[in-house]
């Protein structure tokens, strides 16, 4: 029985994946992962050599996943809509033995040495399965990049599991449990939390190969009991729930969703509930140390906050000289220590060194403040905490306050450097289709909401806003677009 997937071998007959109108048990995963194991250990790829894996929604890809675990191989995934030079930077620094792919004609032409999967659900599976430790590498997933070059965050077996079993304590997950997974598979949200979260709890996951709130009405109507999301899936829900109102009892069925990547509005809350009659709950994490918070499916889901540590991890808030802070005296960066904290980026020992202090904590960036033991996050301390006119301001807070404004459908703030304030905050709003607004309306808003010192100095009209696979605003792109 492997550590990481105890329902493999203890319920081989229940459904462990949904794609469209085909099902795979655990059985019939057991077997065709353990017989991919087999191939990669022919092939000579052994314990810790590192396989790329193009993380398409395909039956093949879970196969990969799993079987890699299986073999002790770390797998290294990849967003299919990788640009080419994005692409020479993951493989060139990964260097993996091996490059699979569901479908290796679609790619062959990019990467000639990409491999197929080859999935045998019948066969015995036969062939020598890796014990691993908890310290053994299981995943090497790139950030982001939004401060710079895309950094392979090490990802242990131990990672993965203990914080697993923390979310499924929280969300009361059980094998009767049904997960819609919009989510990609080449993050932490869609692939750890989502995908493994699920096969460890012994429950079902139905794969959805593009996200459209019609296809997670439909999950729902057949038996799905949660899902994970972005605000902007969430967003988009209230907007087909509104537009399709013989649809909305669906959604309610749900017994949990579960929200993370960004703040979610206090607005989309509140329309979810409207609408669904669901509170959503939040989570915060990283890729480097997976979900550090999270409100529970039992619990309070105070508006703006992103739950409690889990059990057995450890966070500090630290001001901008290092000095301890209570949470309450005011915002400051989040440091986590804990069993769910990855074991250093591949390649950078400075970058590591860098992230995490003598005392084993890692500075995530992130600024928060603390509210009835919860965590409510303010930004990034790179881009979402500015300084304007000698106070210090979250950019959170104002662009929750724009979300506020009915005409406001999306906002982005930012702070520029400005001779006489120091930084100045400029926002970017795409307003509700067939809203309109008169000039200094919005800024006007939010000093009625915040301080006045927190006001926008000028709000730009745009049509969409720039965001990476994730959802996450590209703030940088933004900044450019400011004149000094």
């Amino acid at each position: 029985m492997h550590p990481l997937f105890p329902h493999l071998d203890r319920s081989p007959g229940r459904v462990a994946i949904r794609l469209g109108d085909a099902a795979l048990t655990y059985g019939e995963l057991a077997r065709a992962a353990r017989a991919h194991a087999a191939r990669m250990a022919a092939a000579g790829l052994g314990r810790g050599a590192r396989v790329a894996l193009f993380a398409t929604i395909e039956v093949p890809t879970v196969v990969a996943l799993v079987g890699n675990a299986l073999a002790g191989l770390v797998t290294v995934p990849l967003n299919p809509a990788l640009g080419d030079k994005e692409l020479a930077h993951v493989l060139g620094d990964a260097a993996p033995a091996a490059i699979l792919a569901a479908d290796p004609a679609a790619l062959s032409a990019r990467i000639p040495a990409v491999r197929g999967i080859w999935v045998d659900t019948g066969g015995a599976g036969a062939g020598t399965i890796e014990t691993v430790a908890e310290d053994d590498p299981l995943f090497i997933i790139y950030t982001s990049g939004t401060t710079g070059a895309p950094k392979g965050a090490v990802l242990t077996h131990g990672n993965a599991a203990f914080d697993l079993d923390a979310l499924a304590d929280a969300w009361g997950l059980t094998a009767d449990d049904e997960l819609v997974q919009g989510l990609p598979l080449f993050h932490v949200h869609g692939l750890i939390v989502g995908l493994l979260g699920l096969l460890r709890a012994g429950g079902t996951v139905r794969l959805l190969p593009r996200f459209s709130p019609a296809a997670v009405g439909e999950a729902f109507a057949a038996g799905a009991t949660l899902m994970y999301g972005v605000p902007t899936m969430y967003h988009r829900l209230c907007e087909h729930g509104e537009a399709h109102p013989g649809e909305r009892a669906a959604i309610g069925r749900a017994r949990l969703l579960v929200s993370g990547s960004a703040p979610l509005s206090s607005r989309e809350r509140v329309r979810l509930e409207e609408l669904f009659g669901q509170r959503v709950v939040e989570r915060y994490g990283l890729t480097e140390t997976l979900i550090l918070c999270a409100q529970r499916h039992d619990g309070a889901r105070r508006v703006g906050c992103v739950g409690p540590a889990l059990p057995g991890v450890e966070l500090r808030l630290v001001d901008d000289h290092g000095g301890a802070l209570d949470g309450a005296e005011g915002p400051g960066e989040v440091l986590v220590r804990g069993p769910s904290v990855f074991s250093g980026y591949l390649n950078r020992p400075e970058a590591t060194a860098a992230a995490i202090d003598a005392d084993g904590f890692f500075h995530t960036g992130d600024v928060a403040v603390v509210e009835a033991g919860e965590l409510r996050i303010l930004g990034r301390r790179a881009t979402d905490l500015v300084k304007t006119g000698g106070y210090k301001v979250g950019l959170g807070e104002v662009e929750a306050a724009l979300l506020d404004h009915p005409a406001v459908r999306e906002a982005a703030a930012i702070g520029v450097p400005d001779e006489d304030l120091g930084e100045r905050i400029v926002a970017f709003v795409v307003l509700v289709p067939g809203r309109a607004v008169a000039d200094g309306e919005l800024a006007d808003h939010v000093a009625h909401l915040l301080a006045p010192h927190k006001r926008p100095r000028a709000v730009h009209l745009v049509e969409a806003l720039p965001r990476n696979a994730m959802g996450k605003i590209l703030k940088k792109e933004l900044a450019g677009r400011v004149r000094p």
